[in-house]
């Protein structure tokens, strides 16, 4: 629902609210905070330039430099709708463990993996249902895909 306030009056408007619980037109559900994306990426460069690039694009944006981080992340309860994550995450927990244990903790989440390498030594450690983008660095590529993320989710 939309409200409008006047000092005079207030009107709500009954057509913005759906069925779906998703507000405005685009079909996406969100929370209070807008879209939130949590980026994992054990470079401070390329969380920030992936940062960039999901700022410009309109979300917001949470970035952590592990697995376990991202996964605490997670299990604390905030608010996130997609995860983007760094092929070349490395550690006791890498990128297969973390989309398995993101899917089990929230079944709904949509993955981005973003693989700078060639995209035949990605491909095997990338969950079938995550999104492959393969140069991440181009301008704009992971946050097109994190719109068909979003948008997966929403169908």
């Amino acid at each position: 629902m939309q409200r409008t306030q006047d000092r005079e009056h207030a009107t709500i408007d009954p057509a913005a609210a759906r069925a779906d619980g998703a507000v405005g037109g685009n079909g996406t559900p969100r929370s209070c905070y807008g879209v939130q994306v949590l980026v994992a990426g054990r470079r401070k460069q390329w969380r920030d330039e992936i940062n960039g690039q999901i700022r410009r694009a309109g979300y917001s944006a949470i970035t952590v430099d592990s697995a376990v981080d991202a996964l605490t992340v997670l299990v604390l309860g905030l608010p996130v709708d997609v995860l983007v994550t760094d092929a070349e995450l490395h550690g006791s927990l890498g990128l297969s463990e973390l989309a398995a244990e993101a899917r089990a903790l929230r079944p709904n989440l949509g993955i981005v993996v973003a693989c700078d390498s060639a995209v035949s030594d990605c491909a095997d450690l990338v969950p079938a249902d995550a999104l492959l983008v393969p140069c991440p660095s181009e301008e704009e590529a992971v946050a097109c895909s994190v719109r068909e993320a979003l948008a997966a989710r929403a169908v």
